[in-house]
């Protein structure tokens, strides 16, 4: 079987995702910037010191066919303001996780979330036929839980203790999905809450 999710370019009216490059890095650092998003502890952001490794490790992942990481432009200021990628990809069961997601706190509740995941669960489901998308996130990330929730997607379960922590502790892992059969009614929902966001 060949590759099931190649490197390819997401437009939307107010953000679009681009292939990640080296050639983002300054402008993923000033996006990172905004907030000193590094000091967030539930969630990794990276430091400008980390930035080299940081996207040196997602093109790596992308290489062996594990992951796709895309930088999200906002459109109308051509700026660079946060960071996605389809990951966990299972060519064999059509399945990927839509995470690494962070945006700069100008562009946090400002509905580039709510374009940025429609345009990554319409090319899973539409162009690459997806049979499952999943979100995951910190137990403690309650925003995060919460924006996942609103996007139509369904609590699976908690992995506990799933994934160790730079400081030592473990992370308490929770699961959503949304699925094929569910992509039309969420479609519609997400149509709905852009077309609003457009119109505030």
């Amino acid at each position: 079987m060949s590759f099931w999710v190649n490197s390819t370019e997401l437009k939307g009216r107010q953000v679009s995702l681009e292939p990640m490059t080296i050639k983002h890095k300054e402008e993923l650092w000033i996006a990172t910037k905004d907030g000193d998003l590094w000091n967030l502890w539930y969630t990794h952001v990276p430091h400008e010191n980390d930035l080299d490794n940081y996207i040196k490790s997602a093109l790596a992942k992308q290489r062996e066919k594990r992951e796709l990481p895309f930088v999200i432009r906002h459109n109308q200021s051509g700026k660079i303001i946060g960071s996605t990628r389809y990951c966990n990809i299972d060519n064999d069961n059509q399945r990927l996780e839509i995470g690494y997601t962070w945006y700069g706190k100008s562009f946090q509740k400002t509905g580039a979330n709510t374009e940025c995941k429609f345009l990554l669960l319409k090319h899973a489901f539409e162009e690459l036929e997806a049979i499952a998308v999943e979100f995951r996130t910190h137990w403690l990330n309650q925003a995060s839980r919460n924006a996942i929730l609103r996007l139509g997607a369904k609590q699976d379960g908690v992995l506990r203790n799933h994934v160790k922590l730079a400081d030592g502790s473990y992370r308490d892992t929770v699961v959503f999905s949304i699925i094929n059969s569910e992509w039309p009614a969420i479609k519609n929902h997400l149509t709905h809450k852009m077309k609003q966001n457009y119109q505030s």
